[in-house]
């Protein structure tokens, strides 16, 4: 009897994660047509729609396939490397406040971009792409670093000073990196700030492997991730290779987080906001939370974005400064409710 009702009860479950996934993949489609057909000028849907099918030329399919479609992959890589970087980072770090933006991953990454155009003159996607890996990976290691050094190691409250310091830090010298070359200024203030505005087919495609790579990694690493996340004596008692996983995972995150800012630029907080809203839906079981992720990540900055062209047709505002009012917010009552009470 109990393995009866133990088994309607695994059903049932089942089902209701099932709905929930395909309402928010039917949700993410209907966000997805809805951010094409907002802009300067409102494109209906199914020009939309016939656009996909068969190209035929006029201006509104040339605007569809070169602006808004270009856009439309990058918000949706974006989204979902954020969110599953900081699903893996909170994981990892034992460390509800950890996110690529909040520990500094991301504004290491940018100040490393800023440096390859400032003083060495580059402009390949591919080239931005390796060295917001390299800014990534140093400031990674750099905050780990300071995180563990004194009495006590390495604890959430102390990696989160770290990163939010080390952060400022880096964000404050590339403004001033910037402000004594005033051409590279024009060219990258909206990026340095968050911004999906005039991406590239070429430049979407470019990260496009890496991005794959990390999230296929993060799908098939999910059960590794959790046993990580119940900390180190468990993991050790299960017989995990902690350095290895450890290892693989940061990996995962440089790849996700590199790409994401070679493309966007350091929208901030996605990383941190989603994961918590997956806890709250699916549990705390990485095995799910990872795949949340993937397809919450990509709705958050895809409808946002969608929400800021339809509200601010004759600006475009950045993605990420509308994701610092919303993450802002939200982090305080981490670290005052979730965090302050032990929770």
């Amino acid at each position: 009897m109990n393995t009866l009702s133990n088994s309607v009860s695994s059903t049932k479950r089942f089902d209701r994660r099932f709905l929930l996934f395909m309402t928010m993949g039917v949700l993410l489609g209907v966000s997805s047509l809805w951010a094409m057909s907002v802009g300067s000028s409102r494109i209906p849907m199914t020009t939309i729609v016939d656009a996909m099918i068969e190209f035929d030329g006029s201006r509104e399919h040339l605007v569809i396939w070169t602006v808004r479609l270009p856009r439309l992959l990058a918000s949706l890589l974006v989204g979902a490397s954020l969110a599953v970087a900081g699903a893996i980072m909170q994981a990892v770090t034992n460390n509800p406040l950890a996110s690529p933006g909040l520990l500094g991953v991301n504004a290491g990454a940018a100040l490393a971009v800023v440096l390859a155009i400032v003083f060495f003159g580059f402009s390949s996607s591919s080239v931005y792409i390796w060295c917001a890996f390299g800014g990534a990976m140093l400031t990674a290691i750099l905050v780990y670093a300071l995180g563990t050094a004194g009495p006590g190691g390495a604890t959430p409250l102390k990696l989160a000073l770290a990163g939010a310091v080390l952060s400022t830090f880096l964000a404050s010298l590339t403004t001033a990196i910037l402000i004594f070359d005033r051409d590279t200024l024009d060219t990258v203030r909206l990026w340095t700030i968050g911004s999906l505005a005039g991406r590239q087919m070429a430049s979407v495609m470019a990260v496009v492997p890496y991005v794959f790579v990390g999230l296929v990694g993060a799908l098939l690493a999910g059960r590794q991730i959790m046993t990580l996340s119940f900390g180190a004596d468990v993991a050790r008692s299960l017989g995990q290779n902690q350095t290895l996983w450890r290892l693989l995972a940061a990996g995962i995150v440089v790849l996700l987080a590199g790409s994401a800012v070679s493309l966007a630029g350091p929208i901030g907080f996605v990383g941190l906001v989603v994961p918590h809203i997956g806890r709250m839906v699916v549990g705390v079981d990485y095995r799910r939370i990872i795949p949340f992720c993937l397809v919450a990540g990509p709705l958050l900055v895809t409808t946002a974005d969608a929400v800021l062209r339809y509200a601010f047709s004759s600006r475009d505002i950045p993605v990420g400064a509308a994701m610092a009012l919303l993450g802002a917010p939200f982090f305080i009552y981490l670290a005052r409710y979730r965090i302050g009470s032990g929770r």
